[in-house]
Parts: structure tokens; sequence; C-alpha cells
């Protein structure tokens, strides 16, 4: 199992952030700061129970582009993948949180986004949602919510939301595909937010937490060069003299 940004403390991640940074070409280091620097957690997107992985790589590809940080998947009866041939990648710059093992995996993504402040908002055909031009992003950072292909969302997490979302259909057809729903919403809303005076970006601290994790996962044998960063730091503080008390 690699490393994680949290498994250092500020001084280390830091430190290996610089470290890591050496082992890409300057090119793409500047291309991972110009992003990091429109990551936003403001937003987050929410899939329930998808079963066709080319519509949630899809998604994870919009999240992505639009600069959406975290992405959580509900994974009640259908197992979730990242199809790399759609995704092209994106699996790696963005979060993936999985709720697979509760008992009620819906519930508990619910009461996690809650408790990170997130108001749950259910995309939805159903006219007693509100439209996609008067949502209101304002009231918080929300999570989007998307369901099943075939079946749209739960009636469990219907009953747990906390708003409704749609997008004003005027065809014969009353709903879009998923992947191109995502895409929509997050194309609008993201220009929203980027429009407005909210504080939408990441603080320092989780831009370096951020920029250790893509560094980590797009450099082969990553592990292996933090050891020996390691090591060689251990060596180093044990050469040091002991200060006088």
């Amino acid at each position: 199992m690699g490393y994680r940004a949290n498994d250092f403390d500020p001084e280390t991640r830091s430190a290996l952030v610089q470290y890591l940074s050496s082992f890409v070409t300057p090119e793409r280091l500047a291309k991972m700061h110009r992003s990091i620097r429109e990551r936003s957690r403001y937003f987050t997107v929410v899939l329930e129970d998808l079963y066709q992985a080319h519509n949630g790589s899809a998604v994870v590809r919009s999240c992505d582009c639009f600069g959406i940080q975290d992405f959580t998947v509900i994974e009640n009866r259908n197992s979730f993948r990242v199809n790399k041939d759609i995704a092209l990648g994106t699996g790696s710059w963005v979060d993936i949180h999985r709720f697979r093992n509760a008992g009620d995996n819906t519930e508990a993504a619910v009461e996690a986004l809650h408790n990170q402040g997130y108001r749950v908002v259910a995309t939805s055909p159903q006219p007693y949602g509100v439209n996609l031009e008067d949502f209101d992003i304002r009231q918080g950072p929300a999570a989007i919510v998307f369901g099943n292909e075939l079946y749209g969302l739960s009636d469990r997490m219907l009953s747990l939301a906390d708003e409704y979302l749609r997008i004003p259909i005027y065809g014969f057809i009353d709903s879009l595909n998923i992947s191109v729903s995502a895409a929509v919403i997050l194309h609008h809303l993201t220009w929203k937010l980027r429009s407005s005076n909210i504080q939408y970006g990441l603080d320092n601290l989780d831009q370096e937490t951020v920029l250790f994790t893509w560094l980590n996962r797009s450099i082969k044998r990553s592990s292996t060069i933090i050891d020996s960063f390691l090591a060689d730091r251990r060596t180093t503080d044990s050469r040091r003299p002991a200060k006088n008390s």
C-alpha cells in the first residue's frame, strides 16, 4: 500500500513535495500548480449505484475538467470502476470516496456529507426541483447527487436529500444521459461560482496536501523514492549534534 498525505506531519510533507517535484518535468509541474489553484471542494459530486463504467468514468472526467476535487460513490448493488479509456487518467487527479460496506450505504454517505458541511442536492427531472438556473450557490457548499442510469435515485436518497435540482427539458424525452447531466450542471454551477465572490478555492495547506497526492500518484515507484528520502533524512538528523539543554 502506498503512502498517503496524512501519513506525514506538515513539515515532512512539505519537504516531500519539494523533493518529489524534481521527478516530474517543469511543464507537468507547472500544469499541476495551475490546476490546483482552480481546485475546489465547494461542490462535490455523488453517484448512487451506477452500473455502467463508462458513465461514471465520464463524470470523473467532468469533475476534473471543472475543478471538482472530491467524488463520492455509493455502491449498494453495483461496484464502481473507472474505465481508463473514458476517464483518460483523471482518476489520478480527483479524490474518489467509496461507501460500500455500511448496512445502508446511502444513509452513511449522506451523514458523512452533512458532517462535512454539505447540503445534499438530489438531481431529478421531477417538477418539484428547482431549475438549474435558479439554484442558489450562496446557501453553502453542495453535494450534487446523480442516480442509477435506469431507475434514477433511490427512494431512500430522495427522502434524505435536503434539496432537489432539475435541468429544464423541452423535448419528448424527459431526461439526459447521466454523464451529460453532470457535465451540464457542473459547467453551470462552477461558472456561477467563479463569477461570484465566494471563496471557493483550497487553502494553502490543502493545496499542498493535494499536490503531494498528485505527485505520489503520477511518479513511478514513488513509494521507493519516498522511502529513500526518509532514510536520508533520518541519517542526516542522526548526525546533527545534540542541542545543549
